[in-house]
């Protein structure tokens, strides 16, 4: 069995129901058992301008699947909540649903679908609160460093 870090995101529609429609669509699949979740939080858009806000969430999966099973799992769920695209070269858009495998235990994992840890989580205020609330002291597999240290360093950055 595998922890999987997830970071759930929407912007359009019925935002919080549409996060906690993909935690029971995940919940509800065999190979997935929700440890936990986080507070909703509003957020800004981050990367792009919109004028709807977000709601963010991070959850904690124990899960038997392998990261890029996980992978297609996400993206089917996405799919089924009515998202239409996946950003492209970092060019974000509105959404209905947003998943995002943050870590997978401590894995490193480089393939052309996926990376693990995912290479921008630390670097997002909306990503690392709600994982903190959950996770504070899992330590990111690459930058050694605690969720609180890293969300620490992060407010520190933007107050300049």
């Amino acid at each position: 069995m595998a922890l999987a870090y997830l970071s759930l995101g929407s912007n359009l529609g019925e935002r919080q129901e549409n996060i906690e429609k993909a935690l029971r669509t995940l919940s509800a699949m065999a190979q997935m058992h929700c440890i936990q979740c986080s507070s909703f939080y509003e957020t800004k858009p981050w990367g792009f301008f919109s004028k709807h806000l977000f709601i963010n969430a991070a959850a904690i999966y124990r899960t038997t699947l392998s990261p890029e099973s996980l992978l297609q799992i996400t993206e089917n769920v996405e799919s089924t909540l009515g998202r239409t695209q996946k950003s492209y070269n970092e060019q974000y858009t509105d959404r209905k649903i947003d998943i995002d495998i943050l870590m997978y235990n401590n894995l490193i994992y480089h393939s052309p679908q996926l990376i693990l840890p995912h290479p921008h989580f630390h670097k997002r205020l909306f990503v690392l609160e709600p994982l903190v609330e959950i996770a504070p002291q899992i330590i990111h597999p690459i930058l050694g460093k605690t969720m609180t240290e890293l969300l620490n360093e992060l407010k520190k950055k933007d107050k300049y």
